[in-house]
């Protein structure tokens, strides 16, 4: 007597890789391939689960794209669940509207795509079923400054109506604002249920009306950390709602800090770094663990540890085939000396050292210049990849001013780090 769904979004399918840091081939294609096999999983858990229908709130693409590989592929899986008499409701977010598959693409006719009006689909179901509605629609154009509310059609008297929409409510740091909203606004629709999308970290408020916004199938990058998931939705006829999580995710990112305070043996220091990635490991609800790696504390081993940042890398990499669905997508050098040296103490490197870091890196001069070759570097690398000098001025001027720093650094560490066995 129950309706029962899944409730995907943000799936954006054949997504371009976004970290220049994925230069190890294996993990490359693990990367690239994850926004699929994650999709498989999300049809494979409407098969097993044999849900009524299948929910995609938005961005199930991640662009211009021309590529009919993907739309192959995705005509494919879709397949799957037409056969086993699942429906398909889809939405257009803000990336699906620039994409061209999105509107040419012929897909079974048990998929409906809502269109830039509002519509309400009223599903068949056998008698004494409570009725249910679908309610949907789609961005028109890639932005949304106004709510949609007022364009989705009235709830229908005795029915379970359920909403589909993309939007960012009332804004979320890293998401531009689109089709702004709140909870109370959406409560007070009557609506019984609202599958959200755009925001990628899952949110749930339950209750009379269940808000849902259940982030995204796979991350794919650094930062879109953690385990990514569904929604598998059931609405009994007494119209009570019952929300589970399932992870859908193949490879989970996940920051892993190392604690260097202390040490002065290099294999102490390789031996901290397999405990923690074999920890986080285990942690993990995915098949595979991509981990950024970040060395912090006070520690003798600083210098070198910058000095030799490509051999720790190598070892952590080597650690993580061992303890296997395990990669290191990028190793952080954050570690300081164990002591500071008196400036009185006349050493040429205590005055090198000072130099920089107040006469050079806060000098305007040198910030513009590094700004002026930050731009340049930027307009040549791939749109997807822009982002990691930062999305506005202030935040560009900040990761500039980062890694100029972290320059410094290895520069200093280079010259005061002792040799192999000193």
């Amino acid at each position: 007597m129950t309706y029962r769904f899944v409730h995907a979004a943000d799936i954006h399918l054949d997504s371009p890789l976004r970290s220049l840091a994925l230069r190890h081939s294996e993990l490359a294609e693990l990367i690239g391939n994850a926004t699929r096999r994650a999709f498989v999983r999300v049809i494979d858990l409407c098969l097993d689960e044999q849900v009524d229908a299948l929910l995609i709130a938005g961005d199930l693409y991640d662009g211009d794209q021309t590529s009919m590989k993907t739309a192959r592929f995705l005509a494919e899986q879709l397949r799957r669940l037409d056969q086993a008499g699942i429906r398909v409701f889809i939405i257009r977010g803000n990336h699906d509207a620039l994409s061209k598959i999105t509107k040419e693409l012929v897909l079974p006719d048990s998929v409906k795509i809502f269109g830039g009006r509002g519509e309400a689909i009223a599903i068949d179901r056998a008698p004494g079923h409570v009725p249910v509605v679908v309610h949907g629609l789609s961005f028109a154009q890639p932005h949304a400054p106004d709510s949609l509310l007022g364009r989705f059609r009235p709830v229908v008297d005795g029915a379970v109506n359920i909403g589909l929409m993309h939007t960012s409510l009332g804004g979320t740091p890293g998401h531009d604002l689109y089709a702004p909203c709140s909870l109370a606004d959406l409560q007070a629709t009557g609506f019984h249920y609202w599958a959200l999308g755009h925001v990628h970290k899952r949110s749930a408020t339950e209750g009379t009306c269940a808000i849902v916004m259940p982030g995204m199938p796979q991350g794919r990058d650094i930062n879109e950390a953690g385990p990514k998931s569904v929604t598998l939705v059931t609405i009994a006829d007494d119209r009570s709602i019952y929300l589970e999580e399932r992870v859908t995710s193949v490879a989970q990112f996940e920051r892993v800090s190392v604690d260097a305070t202390g040490m002065d043996d290099w294999r102490e220091l390789v031996s901290a770094v397999t405990r923690a990635l074999e920890n986080q490991r285990d942690a993990v609800r995915s098949e595979h663990l991509v981990a950024r790696v970040r060395v912090t504390g006070a520690t003798p081993l600083a210098w070198r540890i910058r000095r030799d940042s490509d051999l720790l890398e190598t070892e952590a990499d080597d650690r993580a085939s061992v303890i296997g669905s395990c990669w290191i997508e990028q190793l952080e050098i954050a570690c300081r000396p164990a002591e500071q040296r008196s400036e009185a103490s006349g050493d040429p490197l205590i005055e090198l050292h000072r130099l920089i870091e107040d006469d050079v890196l806060d000098s305007a001069a040198f910030q513009n210049e590094l700004a002026g070759i930050a731009e340049e570097i930027r307009g040549q690398l791939p749109q997807e990849c822009r982002d990691i000098f930062g999305k506005d001025e202030a935040s560009f001027r900040e990761a500039v001013a980062r890694l100029a720093r972290d320059g410094a650094e290895g520069v200093m560490a280079r010259l005061e780090a002792p040799g192999e066995g000193a």
